[in-house]
């Protein structure tokens, strides 16, 4: 009869939270697997069982950011009676977790894997679509607002989505540049000023 294999002695749960927090300061290339075992707490062979390599960690510590630092945005986009209440609490909302005391500045899935060597481009395109797919929720809560009519039947809510998608990647990068709290906000005071020109029928807004 086999044994059974040694029990882990560490807790999973956390040494993925403390790989997601590394990437998210570091981004993919520029965390090293000694930089991954020094914060999670065990040796190379231990992160090799548990996640499988480098890669496969870093997707699941996406997945975790997507859980943890995007909920606020995924229940807006639920509960929120208005696309336009809806959109201005994302914004809001990420502009004050993209400089929370405590945690790296900005947003991972924008900031972790944008540019790097050829090896990389898996990870580059598993965040791009992790982006576009955050993109598409957008919309349809945009075209959500066009049924229950809240937003003007007509509006282009493909450009719309794409618009605040971009502001919303920008405020992370301008959080990673240093930008204050009351700086992010006045973006996103401008962003929503600009909502009654760009939430009208496609003739209208051409006008």
């Amino acid at each position: 009869m086999a044994g059974r294999g040694r029990p882990r002695s560490f807790d999973r749960a956390a040494a993925l939270r403390r790989a997601m927090e590394v990437f998210w300061e570091r981004g993919y290339e520029g965390t090293s697997l000694s930089d991954l075992t020094a914060a999670m707490g065990i040796n190379s062979p231990s992160l090799y069982a548990a996640f499988g390599c480098k890669e496969a960690l870093f997707r699941e510590a996406v997945a975790l950011y997507a859980e943890v630092e995007g909920a606020a945005t995924s229940r807006a986009m639920r509960e929120l009676p208005t696309a336009r209440g809806a959109v201005e609490a994302m914004l809001r909302g990420n502009a004050e977790a993209y400089v929370c005391p405590g945690k790296p500045s900005g947003c991972m899935i924008v900031l972790a894997a944008t540019l790097g060597t050829p090896e990389s481009e898996g990870v580059r395109s598993y965040l791009a679509e992790v982006r576009r797919s955050a993109q598409g929720e957008l919309q349809r809560r945009l075209e959500r607002g066009v049924a229950e009519g809240d937003v003007p039947a007509g509006t282009d809510t493909a450009a719309l989505a794409a618009f605040y998608t971009t502001v919303l990647n920008g405020l992370s990068l301008q959080a990673r540049d240093g930008a204050s709290r009351e700086a992010l906000q006045a973006i996103v005071d401008c962003a929503m000023a600009a909502w009654d020109v760009l939430a009208r029928p496609r003739a209208a807004a051409a006008v």
